[in-house]
């Protein structure tokens, strides 16, 4: 009876320590990850920009088809390649760059098809508010990096937010759209 005790104890620590092993964390690579906006500028043409510096990190256990997102932007970093531009997105009536200085998604909800992510949902905080947001992905893949010797995973992720929502009111009144479209491309190198 102990020995049939032991063998299941031994046998249980395997299996945890396999699951366990499932799970992996990815840190953010900040040169192949970025978060782009877009909006219309009177149906005319449109704006975009980016933001340079972000920070962050992914888990993603593929066989239980869960994972975690945390990814920062500097708000400050913001590149529209017209410097009066960035000047007045970073200013208190856009971003409010001063008070606010990062925007950050934190993503909990993983939504898989085999074993490619078709969707991550979590909470974007921009200006201090927090609303829910979904990006669906467009492609997502993970491999084995000849230069880092490492695996590394990423894919090309969107939505669409109503700025509004967080805040970010300017020019609603001259006739800006409230929607907003993010595209964030990001990859994450295996730790």
């Amino acid at each position: 009876m102990r020995s049939t005790l032991l063998t299941l104890a031994a046998a249980a620590a395997l299996t945890a320590g396999t699951a366990l092993a499932e799970s992996a964390t990815y840190a953010v690579d900040p040169t192949h990850t970025f978060a782009t906006f877009e909006i219309s500028h009177f149906g005319a043409s449109v704006n975009r920009g980016r933001f340079d510096k972000k920070e962050g990190s992914v888990q993603l256990d593929k066989a239980a088809k869960t994972g975690k997102v945390d990814l920062t932007l500097h708000i400050n970093s913001i590149n529209t390649g017209t410097a009066p531009f960035d000047k007045h997105l970073l200013s208190n009536e856009i971003f409010d760059a001063a008070q606010f200085p990062t925007a950050r998604f934190v993503g909990d909800k993983f939504t898989f098809d085999g074993d490619k992510v078709t969707a991550v949902s979590g909470n974007l905080t921009i200006k201090g508010k927090t609303q829910p947001v979904t990006f669906k992905t467009n492609q997502f893949a993970c491999y084995d990096s000849p230069m880092l010797k490492r695996e590394v995973c990423g894919g090309d992720f969107e939505t669409t937010i109503d700025r509004t929502a967080f805040g970010v009111d300017y020019g609603v009144q001259y006739g800006f759209p409230k929607n907003v479209r993010i595209v964030a491309q990001i990859e994450a190198i295996k730790q």
